[in-house]
């Protein structure tokens, strides 16, 4: 069985970026970011709607684990690859809590980190592999699955960004930016793409040379932050004139 996962974990399949595959499932999570949580707040009775966040969320977190258990079996677990020091690898084993106990500020957290990084991931995926490969699932399903479920969490549940979630959720990207480095450093790794580029195209292309790029994305993320933001404060405007 070992061999068997190996050779399929290992086979060539490659992920075309806006080829179509990406477009294709890009456009379905668009449908599903707009439709699933109007449909389940406008139809659904307060104990389905939790029921559905929670077995959502729980989708996201297990595709890492999965992708854990896949490797593991075929002998090909790496600690310095496949331990969650990635931002959306963390983000997609966090997100339950919030899901299952309404956590207010790891939602704020999760909101502001999913909303600048997985999207991000969503347009540039960092995916070796094209459909129907498991990898090109686990990228889908870790990224654009992630924001479905922080939208469910937004209008079913009606949590809702804060600036002082902005703030918050500011320092505690900087903490796992320590946390990733601190590891790296141990395991001689490359998490959160601290010491290189990832290999695939990505924005951090344009964001200048090793480690300059590190304070670009810092910008980048707070304007990013800053854009996730802007609906809620004009909507909050707007109530209050």
């Amino acid at each position: 069985m070992r061999s068997t996962i190996h050779s399929y974990m290992m086979d060539p399949n490659p992920f075309t970026l806006f080829g179509t595959d990406h477009i294709i499932a890009s456009i379905l999570f668009l449908i599903l970011w707009i439709w699933l949580p109007k449909i389940a707040k406008q139809n659904l009775s307060p104990k389905m709607q939790n029921k559905l966040g929670i077995i959502l969320s729980l989708i996201v977190m297990s595709n890492y684990l999965m992708w854990v258990l896949l490797e593991s079996l075929a002998g090909t677990f790496d600690p310095k690859l496949h331990l969650p020091f990635h931002l959306c690898r963390a983000a997609n084993l966090m997100i339950p809590i919030v899901l299952i106990w309404k956590k207010e500020r790891l939602f704020q957290i999760l909101y502001f980190w999913g909303m600048s990084g997985m999207i991000q991931g969503a347009i540039t995926p960092d995916v070796t592999h094209g459909f129907p490969h498991f990898h090109f699932f686990r990228f889908i399903i870790g990224h654009n699955g992630m924001v479905l479920v922080l939208l469910y969490a937004i209008i079913v549940h009606e949590l809702k960004p804060t600036l002082k979630g902005l703030k918050e959720s500011f320092i505690a990207l900087n903490g796992f930016l320590i946390l990733a480095t601190i590891i790296n450093l141990i395991l001689d790794s490359n998490y959160f793409w601290i010491c290189a580029k990832p290999p695939t195209a990505s924005l951090l292309d344009y964001l200048g040379r090793w480690p300059w790029y590190i304070l670009s994305t810092e910008i980048v993320a707070i304007l990013h932050f800053i854009v996730a933001y802007l609906p809620f404060y004009f909507i909050e405007q707007r109530n209050k004139s």
